[in-house]
């Protein structure tokens, strides 16, 4: 496994997590996240390689925005009415930590908890 395997178009596609996007929502709302929630989205991430989870996470983001046609720079409208962007990104940043699951953070297989790239796509 690699990061090639993650890159759009090709033959390993990324899921868009839905059993993370109610935890993006509540989190970011405030609410508590019911265990069998966050279970079934660390589930999930798990079955993804640590390669890929950041940007299972950002395609998760990305796709919600769309869903909901977000454009960028507006706040508190659509999938998280009371959520600056950047709050969001980092929420979806911290998932991988909220499940202790590593990720690889650079080519060279460095890893870490927190999806520092996330927050760092201009367009999430």
């Amino acid at each position: 496994s690699g990061p090639w395997m993650c890159y759009p178009g090709q033959a390993f596609q990324v899921p868009a997590l839905p059993g993370c996007r109610p935890v993006l929502k509540l989190q970011c709302n405030g609410s508590k996240v019911p265990e069998a929630v966050l279970r079934d989205c660390c589930q999930q991430l798990a079955d993804i390689s640590e390669w890929c989870r950041c940007g299972a996470l950002y395609s998760m983001l990305d796709s919600m925005y769309k869903e909901h046609g977000v454009q960028e720079g507006q706040a508190g409208t659509g999938a998280f009415p009371r959520c600056r962007r950047e709050v969001v990104k980092l929420t979806a940043a911290s998932i991988t930590g909220v499940c202790r699951l590593p990720i690889v953070v650079d080519a060279s297989g460095d890893g870490a908890y927190v999806c520092k790239d996330v927050a760092a796509y201009p367009d999430a």
